[in-house]
């Protein structure tokens, strides 16, 4: 850095400082109409965003806050009009930029010490009197005044369109003069993709305006961060509700272009290596922000926005809310070009991290992976023909691989929970589709390096693999994903052709952990994992016997765990003696006997977060039975619904249940409580259940209750049947070889020896009010976490999560 911009920012310091101090001092209001006073906070000097947070200290701005509320007001409102004036006038000198720079960057600095305090939240939904609504004569009606919020909003919008600052002019002429009032911005879209053919060229300075602009766009979004946790899914963010309304006249183009910038984004470019050490890459900074901007602003419409009534909000506020455009734009997305576009975008991003180069660390790799599994599956959610693209090919395939590997690699790291979650929110959204088990007998041939056990075998291996890895390896708190994991798995079982060796072993090995006696009445619902395995079993011999001649042959191998939990004792003794034994071995799976073989070549093994992570805390998911529904698949391939047992089946197991649904609905109270609470209060309250906890003990009758509806029939057929044929071509033939009783098997038949087929089942999952909480508060705490250069939000009192040092 240069001599004299040291002394400049050092003078920045000093003005910004003393200004301040003087705005916090001087109890008598500073006038509004005092130019050269408000002026000095947007000098027109090369300040940086970052100058701007390391030179404004927190404490500053809470002290005016307490001390001079009047003119932080009149600092906040000048700062407005300053982007409305440079909105209306298009900032034709360079000078009119570095004030809207500035202001941009003071404004982004105050906000979320405006959002902590209560009794500020509503000052910018108050009216400023001049600032009128479009269309109505401000000076003769007051009442048509716009809030500060509008007015604010709306003017960013216009600057994100600005020729010569954010777009590239379309002048004809140096005489021509383009109208910020009559400009078409549909013309001026930042990307080709979805709905545009041209590709402006890149300019650097433009994406480095506009990743300014959509920084202070996200930081008015960020109210949100400020409200504690609630499932009251009618309250809607005020700020995205009036962005995302027919208000913005921009939001059409605006959607295009954040949607474009981030799926045409390219972060190898031009394949040279290490070319992202010799040029700073400006558009990936663009890239993240859009992508933030994207996931908070595609929320449900359907609700009231929590701000206070204003004039403009009370002319057609209705109960229903305003329609949120940007929601309605990607629910009418249905080119099949338009599709093939974002889903190769996503995909080519999502993989990005896991490319092996010869030379170490020669291509850039992207970190905002997990806001781009919160777009994919709002994309899914809010377009249906997207999400029967997605699984029209094996493309979806690009998808499910880059998620195994984040699932892979997070699992042992605490601070990554949330990513553990969204990947298996997605995989369980795809699994309740057939097509996604069908693409699943793809082979793998990719090799993507992961620490799991090499195989040959198709993507369903690599699926059983990974997920085996997670529920034998991760830590402790991802014991709630394990019914997910595996309802993934029974989903998916009626269409999986061929599990390789290795995939069936591990399935077996996860039955023998889940159904020992210890295990299974160590806890109220421990059983139900059995009931998921078993009904996989189930669904893999009725319906695709034939090329699974390596799971039969793994039954086979292990048919005593079968018998055992056929035998399974019910008697108190029983119970005590395998209760005894849990207080000696407390791990979830016995971790020994899984034979785990060499990692893949050039894998790293998962490792837990380094010392000092910062991590935002998550409320807690709903059961499966809240996540899921029930549909039976029918003879012709179409789905129909079961209806829930009712609560009194539910609430008694023992009763006779509804045919076609298994032992797996969940009967623990929490599920059936819409409750939720931080990770920090669930582990105050599990700690403080261990009185309560003893309050539940297993009982003759609560073993019987179940056991008698374990799914064994099929498979103690299939062993009735195939073990004497096995053991006698052993003694006959004096057979040892693996292979040859594989080769047996494959040629075998059950044709009209096994029960009749019990019909498909499959678990989709249903969007509910738990898990729409659940996403707000990740996805805030992944834009909090992310967001650290500068950290807009650092160390101010947000209340959606906690934020947590590991």
């Amino acid at each position: 850095m240069q001599p004299h911009q040291c002394l400049n920012r050092a003078c920045v310091y000093i003005a910004i400082s003393a200004c301040l101090v003087d705005v916090g001092q001087n109890n008598n209001p500073v006038e509004a109409t005092d130019d050269a006073f408000w002026d000095q906070f947007w000098a027109d000097t090369t300040t940086t965003v970052q100058d701007v947070f390391a030179l404004v200290p927190a404490a500053e701005i809470r002290a005016v806050r307490e001390e001079s509320p009047s003119n932080l007001a009149t600092l906040c409102y000048k700062a407005v009009e300053k982007l409305v004036q440079g909105a209306e006038s298009g900032c034709p000198t360079e000078r009119e930029k570095q004030v809207i720079l500035n202001c941009t960057r003071i404004l982004a600095r105050i906000l979320p010490y405006i959002f902590e305090d209560q009794d500020w939240r509503g000052f910018f939904w108050s009216t400023v009197p001049g600032a009128g609504r479009a269309g109505t004569d401000e000076l003769d009606d007051d009442d048509g005044a716009r809030p500060l919020a509008e007015s604010l909003l709306l003017a960013i919008a216009d600057l994100l369109f600005c020729p010569d600052f954010t777009v590239h002019s379309h002048k004809r002429g140096p005489d021509s003069v383009e109208s910020m009032q009559s400009i078409d911005s549909c013309e001026y879209i930042w990307e080709a993709g979805v709905g545009f053919a041209q590709s402006p060229p890149l300019n650097y300075i433009h994406d480095l305006n506009r990743t300014e602009l959509l920084r202070l766009l996200l930081t008015c979004f960020s109210e949100a961060m400020y409200l504690p946790p609630s499932t009251d899914t009618g309250v809607l963010n005020p700020w995205v509700t009036f962005f995302c309304s027919t208000e913005n006249r921009h939001a059409l183009p605006l959607f295009t272009s954040l949607l474009n910038v981030v799926c045409a984004y390219d972060p190898v470019g031009y394949g040279i290596p290490y070319n992202h050490l010799l040029f700073s890459d400006y558009r990936e900074q663009l890239v993240e922000q859009a992508v933030q901007i994207l996931i908070v602003t595609l929320e449900h419409g359907g609700g009231i926005s929590h701000r206070p009534p204003s004039p403009s909000s009370m002319e057609e506020q209705e109960s229903t809310g305003p329609e949120n455009l940007f929601v309605n734009y990607l629910s009418r997305i249905h080119r099949e070009e338009d599709f093939d576009f974002v889903l190769k975008g996503l995909a080519r991003l999502l993989t990005n991290p896991l490319t092996q180069t010869y030379l170490p660390n020669s291509t850039k790799k992207i970190q905002f992976h997990q806001e781009l599994l919160v777009l994919f599956w709002k994309l899914c959610d809010f377009n249906k023909k997207f999400l029967f693209f997605v699984l029209k090919s094996s493309d979806v395939l690009d998808i499910l691989v880059p998620i195994l590997f984040y699932l892979n690699d997070a699992r042992a790291d605490q601070s990554r929970v949330g990513l553990m979650h969204i990947g298996v929110f997605i995989l369980l959204l795809l699994s309740g589709e057939r097509n996604f088990g069908v693409r699943l007998n793809k082979p793998y041939t990719v090799h993507v390096p992961m620490d799991i056990p090499v195989f040959t075998g198709t993507h369903a291996d690599l699926l059983i693999v990974v997920f085996h890895k997670i529920i034998t390896t991760g830590h402790q708190r991802l014991q709630p994903l394990f019914d997910c994991l595996l309802t993934i798995i029974v989903n998916v079982s009626p269409y999986l052709k061929s599990l390789s060796m290795v995939a069936a072993n591990k399935l077996l090995h996860l039955l023998e952990a889940f159904s020992t006696s210890w295990f299974l009445f160590s806890a109220a619902q421990n059983h139900h994992l059995v009931f998921f395995l078993l009904e996989a079993f189930n669904n893999i011999i009725q319906y695709q016997f034939d090329g699974n001649c390596n799971l039969v042959y793994a039954i086979i191998r292990k048919r005593n765990v079968f018998h055992q939990l056929a035998n399974l004792p019910s008697d108190p003794a029983a119970i005590q003696k395998a209760l005894q034994k849990k207080k000696k071995s407390p791990d979830v799976i016995s971790r020994t006997s899984s034979q785990e073989t060499v990692s893949m070549e050039g894998s790293h093994p998962a490792v837990p977060a380094e010392p000092g992570t910062l991590k935002a805390s998550l409320v807690a998911i709903p059961g499966i039975d809240k996540l899921t529904e029930k549909s039976q698949v029918s003879e012709d391939g179409t789905m129909v619904s079961v209806p829930k047992t009712d609560s009194l089946q539910a609430a008694h197991p023992d009763q006779s249940a509804v045919a076609g649904t298994s032992d797996t609905e969940s009967t623990s109270g929490r599920d059936n409580e819409d409750v939720f609470y931080t990770e920090a209060e669930m582990e105050r309250r599990r700690l403080s259940s261990a009185s309560s906890t003893s309050l539940w003990a297993p009982t003759p009758d609560w073993v019987l209750s179940w056991k008698c509806k374990l799914p064994l029939q099929t498979i103690m057929r299939l062993l009735q049947v195939l073990v004497p044929q096995v053991e006698k071509i052993c003694i006959d033939k004096g057979l040892t070889d693996e292979s040859e009783i594989l080769k047996f098997l494959q040629h075998g038949t059950l044709v009209g020896l096994l029960p009749v087929p019990h019909p498909i089942l499959i678990r989709k999952y249903q969007a509910n009010a738990g898990t729409a909480m659940w996403f707000r508060t990740y996805m805030w705490g992944v834009v909090y976490l992310r967001n650290v250069d500068p950290p807009i939000w650092y160390d101010t009192d947000v209340r959606l999560f906690e934020i947590q040092r590991m």
